[in-house]
């Protein structure tokens, strides 16, 4: 009995993190193509965005139209992790560099679970 729920609670700890890393795949997608329509999928319902030092948080509608203007301003020719942690209380982040014509922006996001989802509850672009 007690070595099946140990299967279990693996199999399910299996499940997540997959789920987690699929996610973070697609996001990592989204930003290679530059595509807000694909990224905003992953966004939480409020999420803060953070450009340059200037921040706000927005609504999905908004964040949408937010991202679509950074990526136009800013075509992608690459985006790639360098980094990936969590914290104590369950939030996971990412560093990762938005590679462009002219140089390149650190990306921050901090990511949390949301109902049975991980979601991006923040994204920080910094200019490097």
């Amino acid at each position: 009995m007690i070595k099946l729920s140990v299967y279990i609670s693996a199999l399910i700890l299996s499940f997540s993190l997959l789920a987690q890393d699929t996610i973070l795949e697609n996001i990592g997608t989204a930003m290679k193509a530059g595509s807000s329509k694909e990224l905003i999928k992953y966004c939480n319902a409020n999420i803060e965005i953070k450009i340059d030092g200037k921040t706000s948080n927005y609504s999905l509608a908004q964040a949408e139209v937010i991202l679509k203007d950074f990526f136009l301003k800013n075509p992608p020719k690459g985006f790639q992790y360098i980094h990936q942690g969590a914290s104590p209380e369950g939030l996971k982040y990412t560093i990762g560099t938005y590679s462009l014509e002219e140089g390149k922006y650190r990306v921050v996001m901090v990511i949390k679970k949301v109902k049975e989802e991980f979601k991006i509850d923040t994204i920080n672009f910094s200019k490097e």
